[in-house]
């Protein structure tokens, strides 16, 4: 068996969405001992500029603090890149190419993961930077997948509920609009219902969706174990 790959996150956007991804890496790992697990470094930095504030025009841009932390990754050894934050691939793979790292990219993998279920079209709940930036339509579209986005009321709902996990105050009401959101997208076709911001997944009760959740920080998780232990 050879070697395993050392494994940059690029983690802290947010904290509790971090945390999240290395739980499911190590339960996503065929690992019988510590030393079967995948060896990780982990850049949890908080003070990261909202990207998707960025994305819209209204915010400061994120690049240098992303880029600081890449650069910090590839110091520490790190030959793989895994990113917990669907909204910062819209920065993240320049950066990684410059570093010389390979990205593991949460949408791409998310996309494989549709594509191969034959999934005709997907509901994304992201935050609005992810929709405005097209970091899924255009993954899904490339794979014959129809994305199906909320319309503005239900958006604004979801990045309510997002707010609310960054700020540790998500509660029942939060719950059941991101439940009614989904089902909506349902109603509109979606087979799927992607949780495409790692926030939604910590706050979206999946008993309440009528078609399967995919959970993007999952899928992530699988990928980077199989990339890193080969």
């Amino acid at each position: 068996m050879s070697e395993p790959r050392l494994v940059g996150v690029l983690g802290g956007m947010g904290p509790a969405a971090t945390v999240d991804f290395y739980g499911k890496l190590v339960e996503e790992t065929a690992a019988t001992c510590d030393q079967g697990h995948v060896p990780i470094v982990i850049w949890g930095d908080p003070r990261v500029p909202d990207r998707s504030l960025s994305l819209l025009g209204g915010g400061e841009d994120p690049t240098p603090h992303l880029r600081r932390g890449i650069e910090a990754l590839k110091r520490a050894g790190c030959e793989v890149l895994a990113v917990p934050c669907n909204t910062a691939h819209a920065f993240v793979p320049r950066l990684a190419d410059e570093a010389g790292l390979e990205l593991v990219s949460i949408i791409e993998v998310t996309a494989d993961a549709l594509a191969a279920d034959g999934v005709g079209a997907a509901g994304v709940l992201a935050t609005t930077g992810t929709l405005r930036a097209g970091l899924y339509a255009d993954a899904l579209r490339r794979r014959g997948v129809e994305i199906v986005e909320p319309d503005a009321p239900g958006q604004r709902q979801v990045m309510a509920a997002i707010g609310a996990v960054k700020s540790g105050g998500a509660g029942p009401a939060h719950r059941r609009a991101l439940a009614e959101v989904s089902r909506s997208l349902a109603d509109r076709g979606a087979e799927r219902i992607v949780t495409a911001c790692t926030e939604i997944v910590l706050a979206l009760d999946v008993s309440r969706v009528p078609v399967p959740v995919l959970d993007p920080a999952r899928l992530l998780a699988r990928r980077v174990a199989d990339v890193a232990l080969g």
